[in-house]
């Protein structure tokens, strides 16, 4: 009988780690396109074409996901937290996909020029109209704000498990293997080590 998956596979943390790098990339711009008005048009002709990439990577990501098999949650975490990880990742999926194409069809309707490299345009994809480049734009910001929230989220989560719990949770995404035995074997020592916490108080010897 083969092995339990415990990690996901390597196509699946290569997507995973290029978009964290492209997202950390995208919210630094962000930040830095807020603060610094000097160096908007530069930044901005990163922030298009980065953005695109990001809603055709995620697409593969999302596709990817559904052929492939996923590995199993640690067995520390309860059945409240499974579902609130996968909800805060599709969550992640969708915004990442819909903040793009929320970008992209605000200029569309401002008929900015969207370039993605030199002569390479892409089409507008909305009519021309003031009012719904206001509201596209009131709505990216948003969009953009709560995605934030959610990747600090998720940020702080996988710290809390790495950290505190300790159960291995980073290593399903790690970018180097792991064999499966190792980490079963990681996973059983850490189960066994928080069963004897819990029984420490009941089990220890009165020190008088």
């Amino acid at each position: 009988m083969p092995s339990e998956r415990r990690q996901f596979a390597a196509f699946s943390r290569l997507l995973h780690w290029t978009m964290a790098a492209m997202v950390l990339t995208m919210l630094c711009i962000g930040v830095a396109m807020v603060a610094s008005l000097a160096d908007y048009h530069v930044l901005v002709s990163i922030h298009r074409p980065l953005g695109i990439a990001i809603l055709i990577l995620v697409v593969v990501r999302f596709v990817n996901r559904k052929l492939t098999s996923l590995p199993p949650f640690p067995a520390t975490m309860s059945r409240a937290e499974r579902l609130a990880a996968t909800v805060s990742e599709l969550t992640m999926y969708g915004l990442m996909f819909v903040l793009p194409l929320v970008g992209w069809g605000m200029l569309s309707a401002a008929r900015y020029p969207i370039v993605l490299y030199g002569s390479l345009h892409l089409p507008f994809i909305l009519p021309h109209d003031a009012m719904l480049h206001a509201v596209l734009r009131k709505t990216h910001t948003i969009l953009a704000y709560l995605f934030f929230v959610m990747f600090i989220a998720h940020f702080g989560a996988i710290l809390f498990h790495t950290l505190i719990v300790r159960d291995g949770i980073l290593k399903r995404m790690a970018p180097w293997n792991i064999r499966p035995q190792q980490a079963a074997a990681t996973e059983q020592n850490w189960l066994q080590a928080g069963r004897g916490n819990l029984l420490t108080p009941a089990t220890e010897k009165d020190p008088r």
